[in-house]
């Protein structure tokens, strides 16, 4: 027999028995095992919300629901009734509902999403369905029923769930071959769009998360795939060397948080001294910071290298009709109020049927009785004569009836007992009646306005379980973080300028500045060379380094000044410009690309800087004029592809630095950003003014803080900021006060005398609040007072606050604003005043700026021919001569 055959015979006497090759088998048993993960265990149905699991929790604590606590281990085995897993799969499905605080009523340690700790074994903790629950999923009457996995009890195809529960609790879980991410929104949001839906108005929902947190969800993509929702953690600053974390990510614990924190530190991505968890019922994690290190570049940094910024991709997948279904948001919540309002209309179909079922026996119990036809049956003798009996008794009577009369109607006649007959009361009859018509045509009103009805059950909805439930989560935009901005420069930069070696390894080589691991390093060679490439432990970039120096992406402030040598004897060119992007490890020339081009001189300037230099010329010929002065500023900033202005076509013998250069840049201008909280170049947002060197931002907050600082862009404000703008040291600060203490309004103006620190001008009492504050010159106010009793109110009053005070110190008291009872304090136009002028940029000496003493040698006067190459630096950048 060939081995090829599907068929093989042992022995003659045993039957065929026919071989399955694998392929066959994992064709249709991996089918069958990815349906059964996909719809029964992994996907909530689209109609309830609900996976499997957790649908057939809810129907096992119906079963057991007598209104007190049940043990968590014995709802978990009454499920097993159901549910044909484990119990620990069932316990944790159940504490997942619980700490969602919206279907269940927790009672012990039922875990804490905030801390990550787990719940405590299910025997020692209790549960039972909140009101909510049992308000909204649950409906013996509108339910469908299927046998369970055993078929010895019911359970239910889907609950009838009147609300968008999928959304509010959110939902996650990993299947064969597709998963699912349905964030968690917010219970009045999704409220308020199920009525707008009803309303035939559009709406918007966005996340909303437990652990609070700021959420950026401009590219949420209405929770399908592909969109992105950014997480970051509340971090504020407690003092000048201490942060503190009161809100986190959604999918972080203040564990997993603190590790990645610390993770960071090792890694010298940040620096950071120690971290103290206090958190309990609230987050609160202490970041303490060593001197010196900018609190707000360490917040930046917290959001760049550590979870402090999570990314989450939401994923919207549903089952509907034994299949996968990929929606957004916005239609799973269409489709569930359009679910809603249908139930809705089952309930009240089903209780209209009630009523007139409870009328048609009432009318028929009183017919019978009080027309007494109870008498005809007393002569009968088998069951069917008494049945015909009542039958013809009631016929004269029943013209009214909104049905024909049933033979289960007359049994039930037969069975009402003698002692409700003698007392029966025809007014309380027709009472109960009457009020049975008003219930029947109060629901008839309902089913003929069900959108109406459907609208006020969720306001019903709203009033009776919102409260508690308002937004945690912030939805802010948020502004990219520059890693290489805000990363600690945690290693050192060392350079072999002779043989063109860089690194971080050439530790016997000269020292150039602390980097980090994730900086770009420019460099400039004699050749006219530049090239900018990645920190590495060692680069070789091309001989003769003139100039090494991190590198700042999109910086259009440094200028690079250059004189350069169009080949081994072409004229001699000068030029500016600025390197504002590249190709990493791209060679670029900076000459016009001759052989042999050389430079004479090379200059790089933070601020825009242009120096006067003096040109020497060799004495060849007849030349008469061997040496003058050549100034930068006249020099126009090009590309770095420019070729550059002709400075001589004659032999130059060496060029000296004359005069070290001012700024030839115009003060910078920043704008304020409201919607990312933050200060930008790109003109964003509201221009605040133009900044030179020394230039401060004044900050004001509501509650009564005043301070200045340098407009760092990595700056971040206070959520009680009023007042930001340029600071004017001159121009005074009036206020208008309410002081606790004394139970009075004080006026006061002053002016700041500490820069760069944070002052309190308002007394510290707790009822103390500031009511005004103005910046402006002559700042005018209006007084509302209060109304007596008995007397008219007075008119409101106008103050000058210029004349009303004069300029005091910053902690005075201020002089008393009025006796009289006042209502409130408006701040009104100010008076014309002419400010003073500004000094034009180009009448300013620019103030030095810092530069690492390493980034080039020092300045000598004293240059010889027999050494024309000199390295120097003065506080401006860094100039070469040669």
């Amino acid at each position: 027999m060939s081995e090829d055959n599907t068929d093989i015979i042992d022995n003659q006497d045993e039957p065929q028995e026919s071989i399955t090759r694998v392929t066959g088998m994992y064709k249709d048993w991996f089918l069958d095992y990815a349906s059964y993960v996909i719809l029964e265990r992994a996907v909530p149905a689209i109609e309830d919300g609900f996976k499997p699991v957790q649908r057939r929790i809810m129907h096992s604590m119906k079963d057991l629901d007598d209104g007190r606590y049940n043990k968590v281990a014995n709802i978990v085995g009454h499920t097993m009734q159901y549910h044909p897993h484990g119990d620990a799969s069932i316990a944790d499905a159940m504490v997942q509902i619980g700490q969602k605080d919206l279907l269940i009523d927790t009672q012990g340690n039922w875990g804490n999403i905030l801390t990550g700790d787990s719940a405590a074994a299910s025997r020692y903790i209790e549960a039972r369905i909140s009101k909510f629950g049992l308000d909204v999923v649950y409906n013996p009457k509108i339910t469908q029923w299927q046998a369970s996995y055993d078929g010895r009890r019911k359970e239910p195809i889907n609950l009838p769930v009147m609300f968008p529960l999928l959304l509010a609790q959110g939902g996650e879980g990993i299947a064969v071959g597709l998963s699912t991410k349905i964030l968690p929104h917010n219970f009045i949001e999704l409220i308020e769009a199920s009525i707008k839906h009803l309303k035939g108005k559009r709406f918007t929902i966005v996340p909303d998360f437990p652990t609070a947190g700021i959420a950026d969800v401009s590219n949420y993509n209405d929770g399908l795939r592909g969109g992105k929702v950014r997480v970051r953690a509340k971090i504020s600053q407690l003092d000048k060397n201490t942060l503190v974390i009161t809100e986190i990510p959604f999918g972080t614990n203040t564990s997993s948080l603190i590790d990645s924190i610390l993770k960071a530190n090792d890694k010298g991505k940040i620096k950071i001294k120690k971290i103290e968890d206090n958190t309990a019922a609230d987050v609160e994690i202490l970041v303490h910071l060593p001197s010196g290190i900018s609190p707000d570049k360490t917040i930046d940094a917290l959001y760049a290298f550590t979870n402090c910024e999570t990314s989450i991709s939401p994923l919207g997948c549903v089952i509907e009709d034994n299949k996968p279904l990929f929606i957004g948001v916005s239609e799973m919540l269409r489709r569930s109020t359009d679910n809603t309002v249908q139930l809705l209309k089952s309930e009240l179909e089903i209780k209209l049927g009630e009523f007139e079922e409870q009328w048609h026996f009432a009318s028929l119990e009183r017919i019978f009785i009080e027309n007494r036809i109870y008498h005809d049956i007393e002569e009968e003798e088998t069951w069917e004569g008494v049945i015909q009996a009542i039958d013809k008794g009631l016929k004269p009577h029943v013209k009214h009836l909104k049905r024909e009369i049933t033979v289960d109607d007359i049994t039930r006649l037969t069975e009402i007992r003698i002692k409700r007959i003698s007392k029966f009361d025809i007014d309380k009859a027709q009472q109960k009646i009457d009020a049975l018509e008003d219930q029947i045509a109060e629901v008839k009103h309902h089913l003929a306005n069900l959108i109406d009805y459907a609208i006020s059950y969720f306001q019903r909805l709203k009033k009776d379980y919102g409260d508690g439930r308002e937004r945690k989560t912030e939805i802010r935009t948020f502004e990219d973080v520059d890693a290489t901005k805000v990363v600690i420069r945690n290693t050192k930069l060392y350079v072999n300028r002779a043989e063109g070696f860089i690194g971080t390894s050439l530790r016997r080589d000269e020292y150039v500045c602390d980097c980090s691991d994730i900086d770009d390093i420019i460099v400039f060679t004699q050749e006219g060379k530049m090239m900018v490439t990645k920190v590495d432990s060692k680069t070789f970039v091309g001989k003769d380094i003139i100039h090494v120096a991190v590198f700042k992406k999109k910086d259009k402030r440094t200028i690079y000044n250059l004189i350069y040598r169009d080949g081994s004897k072409g004229p001699t060119y000068v030029k500016r410009f600025a390197v504002t992007s590249m190709t990493r490890d791209k060679e670029y020339d900076l000459t016009n690309g001759s052989k042999s081009s050389k430079l004479w001189y090379f200059s790089a300037n933070p601020n825009g800087e242009a120096e006067v230099i003096t040109v020497h010329l060799r004495q060849v010929g007849s030349i008469k004029k061997l040496k003058w002065d050549l100034d930068f500023a006249d020099v126009l900033i090009k590309g770095r592809a420019s070729k550059g202005n002709l400075v001589t076509k004659y032999s130059v013998k060496k060029i000296e630095l004359k005069e070290k250069g001012v700024s030839t840049l115009k003060p910078r201008k920043i704008w304020f950003d409201d919607t990312v909280q933050r200060l930008n170049v790109d003109e964003r947002g509201e221009l605040i003014g133009e900044f030179r060197g020394e230039d401060r931002l004044l900050i004001i907050t509501q509650s009564g803080v005043v301070k200045t600082i340098l407009p760092e862009l990595s700056t971040h404000f206070d959520d009680d900021m009023i007042v930001l703008e340029k600071w004017i040291p001159k121009k005074p600060i009036s206020v208008i006060y309410y002081n606790g203490e004394k139970d009075m309004y004080y006026v006061k103006r002053f002016l700041i005398e500490n820069e760069g620190k944070e002052e309190s001008f308002i007394s510290d009492h707790p009822d103390s609040q500031l009511e005004i504050v103005s910046t402006d010159w002559k700042p005018m106010a209006e007084i509302e007072f209060k109304k007596e009793r008995g007397k008219d109110r007075k008119d409101n009053e106008e103050i000058n606050l210029e004349e009303f005070i004069a300029i005091k110190g910053i902690n005075a008291l201020g002089n008393q604003l009025t006796k009289e009872k006042i209502n409130q304090v408006n701040l009104l136009e100010p008076l014309p005043y002419e400010a003073p002028e500004e000094i034009p940029a180009v009448e300013i000496e620019v103030i030095d700026e810092t530069v690492e003493p390493s980034d080039a040698k020092s300045v000598s006067d004293e240059k010889s021919e027999d050494n024309p190459k000199k390295d120097s630096q003065d506080d401006e950048g860094q100039i070469t001569l040669f």
